[in-house]
């Protein structure tokens, strides 16, 4: 895995987010890149377009013997129509050619976000030991 590999630069790459359809099912040994799960990716477009969103303010944390990526929050806003339903979203790595997948958030069921509302992301930490 590239986490262990030291193959992601949590300081300075580049890493984006993706909602995934409603029939995903993150397979951590078969998806490593973007190209395994790009038939998946939600379709762009109601205010969400794929790839397009670049996660910022990462903060690292190794005081506990791991490493420890931390997100600001992000959201897409619906507009004429709905986005989703997404059952999930995953993080890569855009500096990597291959778009190497970092993390996969479960939303525990389907989300949607109607028009004129938000489809909100929180709290996103990606952690190593």
């Amino acid at each position: 895995m590239s986490l262990m590999k030291s193959e992601v630069d949590f300081a300075n790459d580049v890493f984006k987010i993706v909602l995934m359809n409603n029939a995903y099912v993150f397979d951590q040994d078969a998806h490593a890149g973007l190209s395994d799960i790009s038939a998946s990716v939600l379709a762009d477009g109601n205010g969400y377009v794929t790839g397009t969103l670049v996660l910022v303010g990462v903060t690292q944390d190794d005081v506990n013997d791991r490493g420890e990526a931390e997100f600001d929050d992000f959201e897409w806003t619906a507009s004429g129509g709905s986005i989703g339903p997404a059952n999930g979203a995953i993080i890569y790595d855009d500096t990597h050619t291959s778009d190497r997948i970092i993390g996969y958030i479960d939303f525990g069921s389907a989300q949607t976000a109607t028009d004129g509302g938000t489809f909100k992301i929180a709290n996103v930490k990606v952690r190593t030991t």
